[in-house]
């Protein structure tokens, strides 16, 4: 075994990277990561016996990326920070961020353990934020020095992680029982969006137990087809007639005993992993007040129009008899989905924002709960066009800390992020989701909607304890939308939609949508509408449970003055010298073992 630096040994414990990620389908490329203050403490384990490559991409792909490449070539380790052009090219960055502690190769695989500031002052470098992280990796089977840059080939990929608010892991007793939710032989339907519902019956119902954690079962082959779950708790007056079969959801036809699911009691999108609820807090499941049957929706996502597919996915829900001290509970909050919601084609950027008011939640936390309720996890959602959602909260007027905020939003990573602090919500409060979207790709207006081509703006609040609040939403004002495309008189009564236009000429027995579509939106045109959508009178969405609504609901409220944009918080970065300075008090541990000791190293996941 050859070695240099002080010593020989495994090098970082790994309690030092207590969050994992395997990069690749082989299991060939394993990430380990951990905060270290101001810094992000790495190790990567890898299947080869060439140069590694780690990356962060604001795209996902190699453009403009910040890049790292490492190895140990002939005993001696090497660690170089790179960064890429928009052109994908490769150059040496002359303020070396990347710090190596540890490097290790044996017969087969290299493992190299560094760290890095969250922000360094390095305009080649990309800050590590709460935000999605577009990691890029890749691996060959020679080091750098032998070759040159050695195009990696397929040996690479992206993956979504949140590096900051990663999933928390908490170890459950084997022992805990639980159940499935899954449908059962669902033909998807060879069109671009399907959403499929199913009744289901909890089968605890004769004593309080608490759901400690939810996991989605998602088929093998599937990871892409199936976009997002939520479940739903429906009316306890229905009877088990309900649950002989699935309908698709949204349909004419479809059952009247699915319109009884109104209460979100969870939700998962693609890219999510299960989610565990904190120690003191659970979802309760078997009393009169929790829910009986349960309404599964799952959203398919066949853009491709595939035919012939059959899906048996769903959630798998772990319990225990042992109480926590807290009900969680679900809010969807943001902007109600319908048409009203619209974003003009060609647009680099256009904002949306949904209104939990202060009118709904001042009624429904004053009637329920006046000392408040905690905020300790949040889901924020939108769809493809979706690029950052920020979950602003407002206390008395005066603008708190962002209660959840994603700058690099990925359609394909959505969810829960866990609050670092819980935050309370009180009378008084109110909540705005605010979604920045680009629609430079589109010809034609955006629409709020089901499908994956529409848009969302949605951020659902998992809370304890749990009141009789279901949705804290808003609709924007239609009239004054089409005023400014010079809509003048609609046709009263309405009895179609989307409802026709009367006037002008031009647009005379156009739907509104049509009218959008026929406007000439410039990028200027489209910066004054959104100037104007975000001014305009909101229609409240306050809802209970079994489809009751708090006495607010539909009336007009104007949204509240606030600072646009929002102004993020200055960043403290640590020069690159500053940082060696200490660095260069860590030791460097290097060995280089051969195939005849492999068994005296750690094991590989």
């Amino acid at each position: 075994c050859a070695g240099a630096g002080a010593g020989a040994g495994a090098g970082p414990a790994l309690r030092s990277f207590p969050h994992s990620a395997v990069l690749d389908g082989a299991g060939a490329y394993l990430l380990r990561w951990g905060r270290r203050g101001s810094a992000l403490a790495l190790r990567l384990e890898v299947r080869t016996r060439g140069y590694v490559g780690f990356g962060l991409s604001a795209s996902g792909g190699m453009a403009s990326a910040d890049i790292v490449v490492g190895g140990v070539e002939r005993g001696q380790p090497y660690l170089q920070d790179y960064f890429t052009d928009e052109n994908r090219v490769l150059k040496k960055d002359p303020q070396q961020d990347y710090h190596l502690e540890y490097a290790m190769e044996n017969s087969t695989h290299t493992i190299l353990a560094f760290s890095r500031e969250l922000h360094t002052c390095d305009t080649n470098d990309k800050s590590i934020t709460e935000s999605t992280v577009r990691v890029i990796w890749a691996y060959h089977h020679k080091d750098m020095g032998e070759a040159g840059q050695n195009y990696h080939g397929s040996n690479r990929g992206t993956k979504s992680l949140r590096l900051l608010n990663p999933e928390r892991e908490e170890v459950l007793s084997a022992s805990l029982p639980y159940f499935d939710l899954t449908n059962k032989d669902v033909p998807v339907p060879d069109k671009d969006t399907t959403y499929w519902c199913q009744m289901f019956k909890i089968p605890v119902q004769h004593e309080k137990h608490h759901v400690t954690k939810v996991e989605p079962l998602i088929q093998k082959g599937h990871e892409n087809l199936v976009h997002h779950i939520l479940l739903y708790q429906c009316s306890s007056n229905l009877n088990d007639s309900v649950l002989d079969y699935g309908h698709e959801c949204y349909h004419p036809n479809m059952p009247d005993a699915f319109l009884t699911c109104e209460t979100v009691i969870f939700a998962w999108a693609i890219g999510g992993e299960g989610f565990t609820y904190p120690p003191h807090v659970g979802l309760s499941i078997g009393t009169a007040a929790d829910p009986v049957f349960v309404l599964m929706e799952v959203h398919y996502d066949n853009p491709s129009y595939t035919e012939g597919l059959i899906d048996n996915s769903g959630l798998r829900l772990i319990y225990t008899p042992v109480l926590r001290k807290y009900d969680a509970g679900v809010i969807e909050a943001g902007l109600w989905v319908s048409l009203f919601h619209n974003i003009p084609p060609g647009m680099p950027e256009f904002v949306s924002e949904g209104h939990c008011t202060l009118e709904c939640l001042e009624e429904a936390l004053g009637a329920e709960r006046p000392a408040g309720i905690q905020v300790f996890a949040v889901l924020l959602h939108a769809h493809l066009a979706g690029r950052a959602i920020r979950m602003r909260h407002f206390h008395n007027g005066k603008e708190q800390k962002l209660l959840a905020y994603d700058d690099e939003f990925d359609f394909n990573f959505q969810e829960f992020q866990y609050l670092k602090e819980e935050r309370t919500i009180l009378p008084g409060d109110n909540l705005i989701t605010e979604c920045h979207y680009s629609t430079m790709d589109r010809i034609r207006m955006t629409w709020g909607g089901l499908s994956t081509r529409n848009e969302m703006c949605l951020s659902y609040l998992l809370y304890y304890p749990r009141i009789n609040l279901t949705r804290c939403a808003s609709i924007p004002d239609i009239m004054e939308q089409l005023q400014f495309i010079g809509v003048k008189e609609i046709y009263r009564p309405v009895r179609t939609w989307p409802f026709i236009i009367k006037s002008p000429k031009q647009y005379k027995n156009l739907s509104f949508m049509d009218a959008m579509n026929k406007f000439k939106w410039s990028r200027s045109e489209g910066l004054s509408y959104n100037q104007l959508v975000l001014k305009l009178p909101v229609n409240v969405r306050c809802s209970k449970t079994d489809n009751a609504e708090w006495s607010i609901q539909g009336m007009t409220a104007l949204p509240p003055e606030i600072e646009r944009p929002y102004k993020t918080e200055p960043v403290i970065c640590s020069s690159s010298s500053c940082l060696s300075c200490s660095l260069f008090l860590t030791l460097l541990f290097v060995v280089h073992i051969t195939a005849n000791t492999i068994g005296n190293t750690e094991p590989f996941v």
